[in-house]
Formats: C-alpha cells, structure tokens, sequence
C-alpha cells in the first residue's frame, strides 16, 4: 500500500490544510473510499490518531483519506465541519488523480471525529457550514457514515456542546447536532460505543440510531459492555471495530477486494 503524507486539500483560516492518502495495494480506480476524522475533543488531536484504520481499510481496497481540521484553540466553531467538507469536495474534485469513485466516498470519525462525520452526511449543501477551502460548488454528499462514540445532541449543554460552539448560543448548538439534520435522505450509518463510556454518554448513539430507524433510514449500532470512551484504543477491540467497519462498508460501500 502507498501512504502519501502531508497532501494538502484546501486553505482555511490562512494557512494550509493537510491530509494522509493510503492508497490500496496495486494502486486503486474507481475505487471506493473513507474519509477518516480524528478525535480529541474538537481542542487536540490530529490525523496520525487513525492510522491504523487507514492502514486496514485500505488493505481492504478503499482509498483512505485521514484528514487535518482547524482545533478550537486557533480557529472557533464552525471551522471544524468548514474544513471536514472541504476535505469531501477536494476528494470528489480530484478523484481520477486519487483512484476514487465519486459517489462511493464514506466518512468515519472517532469521538470529536464521529460528531464531525455525522454532521457532514447530514448537511450536503447546507450553506451554514459550506465555508471556504477549495473547489467551492462540489457536491459534499456522503455514501455513508462511520461514527464511533459520537457526541450527535448538544441540547440542555450535553454532548460537549459548549466545548465546541462555546457561548454562540441554542441555535448554534442545534445546529451543530447531528440529530438535528436527520431525514429519510441520510446515508446508511454504523454506530459503536461501550456503555461504559463518561465522557460521550452511550445515548447519544442511541438516540442517532433510534431517530435513524423512525426514518428507515440503514442504520446499526454495536454497543459493547462496559468499555469506556477511546476502548478501541486497545488492539483486541480495534481489529474488532475494523472488522465490523469492513462489514458495514462492504454492503453499502463495496469494494472489490475482501477484508
């Protein structure tokens, strides 16, 4: 596989935004891909978090792409989702140099990274959060969505919210929750979180999966008992999480090699 560092997609903010392309063994055409979104809290963190799953996803015949986000310190609320759509438009507008398919492209995210990845499935074209940072009018619709122990509700302060869109206010907040931007035309999404966790409550997949289901939308959601926040952090449940990823994305997102 080709690992390709330091691939800049966009500008934000002034300055250069950077990605990671993995490449799948043999090169890759009409391929289909996998935004990857890091977490830390929207403050810290950054795209060498996920390697791994670039590493096994592109193994599997999907493009990765592990991308870099402008964190709360330097640039505020809505840069974040600003810089995970230019990252989608930027694939899509490049994908003959990239090997990807264009209507094949998922996203998937980690804690502050699966927030940041329903947020994008739920909001192609939606003017709010379009920004600045490349290839402007380029479609950032999503075949499907990965989100692992995300925050999806900033109602009544939950969720991290106030860490995110600090004091922009209640609409603000709205906005920035995935449940907020549900409807019938939202991609297939896997869900995972331990029921353990304290730092994003365990409802908050719940409450994406059962508003998803209302809607018959294609939705599951893999809860493991006991395990805290980041327990893919330890390789048993990461090959595991791999596995189910593998899984999801070959009936919505197949590709023609097999995990």
């Amino acid at each position: 596989m080709t690992i390709e560092e330091g691939v800049v997609f966009g500008n934000g903010g002034g300055r250069e935004l950077a990605c990671g392309v993995f490449t799948p063994p043999g090169g890759a055409r009409n391929a289909p891909s996998v935004l990857i979104i890091h977490g830390g809290g929207w403050r810290e963190g950054d795209r060498s978090q996920l390697r791994a799953y670039g590493l096994r996803l592109g193994r599997a015949g999907y493009v990765c792409v592990a991308t870099k986000y402008h964190l709360t310190p330097e640039a505020p609320w809505p840069a974040q989702i600003e810089d995970v759509k230019a990252a989608i438009r930027w694939m899509r507008a490049k994908s003959g140099e990239l090997g990807l398919d264009p209507d094949r492209i998922a996203v998937k995210g980690n804690s502050a990274g699966a927030h940041l990845a329903l947020l994008a499935a739920g909001t192609a074209g939606l003017a709010e959060f379009e920004g600045e940072g490349g290839n402007p009018g380029v479609s950032t619709a999503v075949a499907a969505a990965i989100a692992i122990y995300a925050p999806t509700d900033f109602s009544a302060g939950v969720g991290g919210g106030r860490v995110l869109v600090g004091d922009a206010g209640e609409e603000a907040a709205r906005l920035a929750s995935p449940v907020t931007h549900i409807d019938s035309s939202f991609p297939p999404t896997l869900l995972i979180h331990g029921n353990g966790d304290e730092t994003v409550e365990p409802d908050q997949s719940m409450l994406m999966s059962r508003a998803l289901d209302e809607l018959q939308v294609p939705v599951e959601l893999h809860m493991y008992a006991g395990q805290p926040h980041a327990f893919d952090a330890e390789p048993v449940f990461a090959r595991q999480c791999a596995d189910v990823m593998s899984l999801f994305l070959a009936r919505y997102v197949p590709s023609a090699v097999t995990a």
